[in-house]
């Protein structure tokens, strides 16, 4: 007898989908009796047997031009925008017609149907305890902490890298199964009302806010309207959830309002007897040490932001029921988070004389922003080090207005930490350097732009054995690429 294989069930139903994105089917398939999707992708490259497919459209792409290749892949279900089908709608029926087995859905949005559909389909996981991430920086960390602490009880589900955004979050909320207890989700923004629409999606039972910083101040305009911005995270909390807010955030009290649940301070002056927290030591490089009702451990991940970060996770981790040895457990789990604070000691590859040095290099390549970059740099001024120090500092994006101040603020706050060289690197960037020089700092080197090569080759001749070496920009910098480029280490993750 031949083993039979196990089809996976669609995500939702087809009259489940249909309601949910307020669609209307066309072609000439049974779709009732062929339906089904098992995956979903707005990028047709990750479309694969059984997905479905939601063709978006951007300010320089239309992903309906995709479809087709979408269909090749795989897609069994498409949605199509109504305005993009009123233009063409025989070639759309035409695609039905030689497609039998998909379904061609017609939306009023795409981008608003993919966040009905998610939001259809986490209603169907009413027991599912649901937790929402944001805040300016740390909301990776802080998810990755709270996920390896959650998972020393319960079988958690939570979003992949950094996908936080009005995709990244319902693409990852697809990724819930029947067997999981509980979701940890990240929810990052880029423009107004973000939060608030991804907030609806998931319905958080609670919430973490980890600041209130200057990210996407040049989007939103002010600290304020951020912190309306985020707040929104708390809006679906109800009685019986809770809501965790930064202690020592100015906008702390303002986040806090008209929060239906019950909200918890975190935060290094939260006392003890209320935290069951107390804090040992920062051993640099080496973490942060603490002990959660008297049972010491330690967090591998350098920075006391960090240090913070964990105290919302242990906050909430508390309110879950679990216990100390659970959560030291679970801090001890976290080895380090990829691209994001990594510390590694490495042998670079050799320089224009044939020459490799043992350098130290900590990365924070992910994102960068006012209140990462202090943070970064204030960490690395904290340290004790053999050699010299050396700050490699690119562009941080979406400042707007507010651009050139911030960048100049964090060339001057760099040399505070008396580092032996700084290199500033990107068009914003010549702002942080001339404000270097204006503060009497000699040692200023300026690159135009992230040239991977140029950067990584001057890099290269300058290091010597037991240097330390901050690279830190936002993503669209390559910095990931120089790193890697400098480093004989294939893998800088360990």
């Amino acid at each position: 007898m031949g083993v039979g294989i196990i089809k996976e069930k669609s995500l939702l139903s087809f009259d489940e989908l249909l309601e949910s994105v307020y669609g209307k089917y066309i072609g000439f398939a049974r779709p009732k009796g062929v339906f089904s999707f098992t995956s979903v992708a707005t990028d047709s490259r990750n479309v694969k047997a059984g997905t479905l497919f939601v063709p978006l459209i951007g300010e320089k792409q239309d992903g309906h031009k995709y479809i087709p290749a979408a269909l090749k892949a795989g897609a069994s279900v498409v949605f199509v925008s109504n305005s993009v089908y009123e233009e063409n709608y025989k070639y759309y029926l035409d695609l039905a017609a030689e497609n039998l087995d998909k379904t061609f859905i017609v939306v009023e949005d795409n981008m608003a149907a993919l966040q009905n559909a998610a939001r259809a389909y986490v209603q169907k996981f009413p027991k599912l305890i649901k937790i929402g991430i944001t805040g300016s920086s740390g909301k990776t960390t802080t998810k990755e902490i709270l996920a390896a602490v959650l998972r020393q009880k319960f079988n958690v589900v939570a979003t992949e890298g950094n996908f936080n955004s009005e995709t990244g979050l319902p693409l990852s909320v697809f990724n819930i199964r029947a067997k999981h207890e509980v979701g940890v989700f990240e929810m990052g923004m880029n423009r107004e009302n973000e939060i608030g629409e991804i907030a609806r999606v998931l319905a958080p039972n609670y919430a973490i806010i980890t600041n209130i910083g200057t990210a996407h101040i040049g989007i939103l305009g002010s600290r304020e309207n951020i912190a309306k911005e985020k707040r929104k995270i708390f809006s679906y909390i109800k009685s019986d959830g809770a809501a965790f807010v930064p202690d020592d955030d100015d906008f702390v009290n303002f986040i806090s309002e008209n929060v239906k649940g019950k909200v918890v301070r975190f935060g290094k002056n939260v006392p003890e007897e209320k935290s069951g927290v107390s804090f040992i030591s920062n051993d640099g490089l080496e973490g942060t040490r603490f002990a959660v009702d008297g049972k010491e451990t330690r967090l591998a991940i350098p920075g006391i932001y960090n240090y913070t970060n964990a105290l919302a996770c242990i906050a909430l981790a508390k309110t879950l029921g679990l216990k100390a040895k659970e959560i030291c457990a679970g801090i001890e789990s976290i080895k380090g988070i990829s691209g994001r604070s990594s510390a590694v000691a490495i042998n670079t590859k050799k320089n224009s004389e044939g020459e490799s040095k043992k350098v130290m290099l900590m990365y924070d390549c992910y994102n960068a922003n006012p209140d990462s970059m202090e943070k970064a740099i204030n960490l690395c001024g904290s340290l004790e080090i053999k050699g010299r120090m050396i700050f490699v500092l690119g562009d941080m994006k979406e400042l707007g207005d507010k651009s050139a101040e911030e960048h100049s603020r964090i060339g001057a706050l760099a040399t505070l930490c008396k580092p032996n060289l700084i290199v500033f690197v990107g068009p914003e960037m010549e702002n942080g350097a001339k404000a270097a020089k204006l503060s009497g700092f000699a040692n200023v080197r300026y690159f135009s732009s992230a040239d991977v090569d140029q950067v990584s080759s001057f890099i290269l001749d300058y290091a010597k054995d037991d240097d330390f070496i901050l690279f830190k920009a936002s993503h669209s910098m390559n910095f990931d690429l120089i790193a890697k480029k400098i480093s004989a280490k294939e893998d800088l993750s360990a």
